[in-house]
């Protein structure tokens, strides 16, 4: 991953194989829990689905305060050191 882009794809295909979330559902503006159905447990799968995809150390607390798609970009971005 080296844009915000490339984690757009990846969170959009991840939802996709996770979640049947439909791919066209996964906007920045889309709210995680009352557009795309994920729940708490659904979010901390995600979480360690994407540490394991970017080796980086995840805090699921930090994932508390995460609403949207683009929180979850804007998250992953600073993990891996996307600007």
């Amino acid at each position: 991953m080296e844009t915000r882009d490339d984690v757009l794809k990846l969170l959009t295909r991840l939802l996709g194989e996770m979640f049947d979330v439909e791919a066209g559902d996964v906007r920045p503006e889309a709210s995680l829990y009352d557009d795309l159905d994920i729940d708490s447990i659904d979010a901390v799968d995600l979480v360690v689905e994407l540490r394991s995809i970017t080796g980086k150390q995840i805090d699921p607390e930090e994932f508390k305060a995460v609403r949207t798609v683009d929180d979850v970009i804007n998250a992953v971005a600073a993990i891996v050191g996307i600007e």
